[in-house]
C-alpha cells in the first residue's frame, strides 16, 4: 500500500435566484456568479453522475451534469486531485473516470484545502485534461517545505487559467444542478438554506475538541442540489468547524448522500453534523490504512435514517466490527486496483450506486 503515513505526518495533518441565461465577460471575470438550480425537462433521461475515484485515502470526486445542459453552465466539476504520484497514477484514474463520463475537459476544479492527498495530483492532472477554472478558499495557511511546495505547484498549475476564491454562500451552476458553498477558509454560511434552520437536537452533549489550526479546518464544503437530490461534501473539515456550522440550528437540512468527512477520521464526523444531515447513504473515501476509524464509522452507522454505508476501501483500523459487507466495498482487504463507486441521481431524488469492482448496483427510490 503506497498510502502509509507516519504517525508524525498524520498528527500534523489532522489539525471547508435567478437563472442567468447570458452574462457579460466582465461579469464572469469579476468572480463567481450566483445561479439558482434549474428544473430538468419533464420526461428527460437527465442523470447527474458522481464518480468517487479511488485515490487510496485521498480525495478525487468527479461530478458531471447531464449531457445537453445549457452551454452557459459548466458541466463537469472535479473536487480535489489526489496524491502526487511519480507516475501520475491518481491523475490517470481521474481522467479514466472523465472518459467514462464522456467528459473531455473540466469546467471547474475545486480544491477543498491544500494538503498532499487533495491537491498533490494537480500538476499531473493538468497535463492530461484541460481545466477551465480553479476554485479554492484562498492562500494556504500552513508553512514549511511541504506546504510551500504544494501551494507553489498549485499556483503554477492555475497561473494560465481562471482562478476564483470562493466564500460561504457562493453558488455556481453545473448544468441543471446547483453547487452551493457552505464552508470555506474557516468560515461558514450565515443564513440557513430554504426550509432549514430548525434547532439541531444532535448538538446536545457534543463537546468541542482542541482547536485545529491546519488547512483541514479551512476546507471548502459544498452542497450539490439536483431537483430533489442533495449531496454534501465537506472535504476534511474538522470537529469544531462542524459545530460552528451546525449548532445550535441546522442550516442545511437533510441530504440524500453524505461523503463521510476526512476519510472517516474521528476528529471529524461529529454527531452534530452527521445525524443532523440524516443521509440515506454515506460514502467513505478511505484507504485501507488511512481513515476509517471505528469511532467515526459507528457515528455514521447510527445516523437516523441511514440505509447504506459504502466504502472505497476495507478499513484495517475498523477490523471485523467496523467495516460494511463486502459488496459495499470497492476495494476489499489487500486489494488496490483503483476500483471506485459511481452514483447516478435523477431530479425526483432517486439515485443508484454501483460498485465498479463487481457491478453490484443498489437503487434508492425517490421518497
Amino acid at each position: 500500500m503506497r498510502r502509509i503515513l507516519t504517525e508524525a505526518t498524520m498528527n500534523l495533518r489532522n489539525r471547508f435566484g435567478v437563472l442567468v441565461v447570458a452574462a457579460s465577460a466582465a461579469a464572469l471575470a469579476a468572480g463567481l456568479i450566483s445561479l439558482d438550480a434549474r428544473s430538468a425537462a419533464p420526461g428527460a433521461a437527465a442523470v447527474l453522475r458522481i464518480y468517487f475515484v479511488d485515490v487510496e485515502g485521498g480525495q478525487a470526486t468527479l461530478i458531471v451534469a447531464p449531457a445537453g445542459a445549457s452551454a452557459q453552465a459548466g458541466r463537469a466539476l472535479l473536487v480535489d486531485t489526489g496524491w502526487p504520484d511519480a507516475n501520475g497514477c491518481d491523475a490517470k484514474r481521474i481522467v479514466a473516470a472523465a472518459k467514462k463520463a464522456g467528459v473531455s475537459r473540466l469546467d471547474f476544479l475545486l480544491i477543498t484545502h491544500f494538503h498532499m492527498d487533495h491537491v498533490g495530483g494537480v500538476t499531473e492532472l493538468v497535463r492530461r485534461i484541460p481545466v477551465e477554472t480553479f476554485l479554492d478558499h484562498g492562500a494556504n495557511v500552513e508553512t514549511g517545505k511541504e506546504a510551500d511546495g504544494l501551494f507553489k505547484a498549485y499556483e503554477k498549475a492555475a497561473a494560465t487559467r481562471s482562478r476564483r476564491t470562493v466564500k460561504p454562500g457562493d453558488s455556481l451552476a453545473l448544468g441543471d444542478a446547483e453547487v452551493k458553498v457552505l464552508t470555506a477558509d474557516g468560515d461558514a454560511m450565515r443564513s440557513p438554506l430554504p426550509g432549514a434552520g430548525l434547532p439541531n437536537a444532535a448538538c446536545q452533549g457534543v463537546k468541542p475538541m482542541e482547536d485545529d489550526p491546519s488547512e483541514n479546518a479551512r476546507s471548502v464544503g459544498i452542497l450539490v442540489t439536483y431537483g430533489k437530490f442533495r449531496f454534501v461534501d465537506f472535504g476534511d473539515l474538522t470537529w469544531n468547524k462542524e459545530l460552528a456550522l451546525m449548532c445550535p440550528e441546522n442550516p442545511i437540512g437533510a441530504v440524500n448522500v453524505f461523503l463521510v468527512s476526512h476519510h472517516g477520521m474521528n476528529i471529524s464526523n461529529s454527531p452534530a453534523l452527521v445525524w443532523a444531515l440524516a443521509p440515506r447513504v454515506a460514502i467513505m473515501n478511505n484507504g485501507e490504512k488511512k481513515g476509517g476509524s471505528p469511532e467515526a464509522w459507528e457515528t455514521v452507522e447510527k445516523s437516523p435514517g441511514l440505509e447504506s454505508l459504502w466504502q472505497l476501501h476495507y478499513s484495517a483500523a475498523g477490523g471485523k466490527a467496523a467495516n460494511v459487507a463486502n459488496k459495499y466495498i470497492a476495494n476489499p482487504r489487500g486489494t488496490d486496483r483503483g476500483f471506485g463507486i459511481e452514483l447516478a441521481a435523477e431530479p425526483d431524488g432517486s439515485f443508484t450506486l454501483t460498485n465498479s469492482r463487481t457491478g453490484f448496483k443498489k437503487k434508492y427510490p425517490a421518497r
